[in-house]
């Protein structure tokens, strides 16, 4: 049986200011996968999950998440697609006045389904997510205090709070030392193997995408120009995919 297909876009369209930044592209997200969207800065990489959480109007193209036309669903639909989607961003999006603990406390008291839980229970949750991103002794610290890579590791225990069905890592390993980076990659496969997550890895590092990956897509001026395993594309002969690996 193949796997369920929980993202489509089609002849996908963006451009600011006559610039065209995506231009014509289709991609596919299946179940329990890992894709990453690999590019330079500035191939429109962002652009395209903004489009897709509708935080972001395509000029033209469809998108479907879940089933869901994002084009035509009502905002309340369009709440409840995103409900079901995560998000690692670059620096971690924590509240400075919070503490680690708060921070994951203060959107699942949000969340219509989590809200419903006693607060020892909530508590106890976020303590568990936190065990399991290996920031069990930071729940008290306040994000100032903490390392570029557990801001990103306290990100992703936030995320996972709300138990996504998928989740959007943004330049997940950006400007981490190397040691952290391969922590950050270990834990990238270590949700999805625990919690069977489908997600889309946005990044300009090969080895991360190398080793991360189910399936890379290479951007070049918005249009994918390669698509395929890490091992595929390696032995791609175009000189635009041999530069990533060069």
């Amino acid at each position: 049986m193949s796997a369920e297909r929980i993202l489509y876009i089609n002849n996908l369209y963006k451009s600011f200011d006559g610039k065209k930044v995506i231009e014509g592209l289709s991609l596919s997200l299946f179940s329990g996968e890992n894709l990453v969207i690999l590019g330079k800065s500035g191939t429109g990489k962002s652009v395209i999950m903004k489009c897709i959480v509708r935080l972001m109007e395509a000029d033209k193209g469809e998108i479907n998440v879940f089933g869901t036309d994002v084009a035509n669903c009502t905002e309340k639909e369009m709440n409840r697609i995103r409900a079901r989607i995560g998000y690692l961003f670059q620096e971690g999006a924590m509240y400075d006045s919070m503490t680690v603990l708060e921070n994951l406390l203060f959107p699942a008291r949000r969340n219509p389904r989590l809200r419903k839980l006693p607060e020892s229970e909530l508590i106890k949750l976020a303590e568990q997510h936190l065990e399991s991103v290996d920031l069990a002794d930071a729940s008290g610290k306040l994000p100032s205090e903490l390392s570029g890579g557990m801001k990103k590791r306290a990100g992703l225990a936030r995320t996972l709070m709300l138990s996504p069905e998928m989740i959007i890592y943004d330049e997940p390993t950006t400007g981490l030392d190397p040691h952290t980076s391969e922590a950050i990659i270990k834990l990238i496969l270590k949700v999805k193997k625990i919690y069977n997550t489908s997600s889309i890895t946005i990044t300009h590092d090969i080895n991360c995408a190398e080793k991360t990956g189910d399936r890379l897509i290479l951007l070049h001026d918005g249009k994918i120009i390669a698509e395929g395993t890490y091992g595929e594309l390696k032995k791609n002969p175009a000189e635009q995919v041999q530069l990533f690996f060069n």
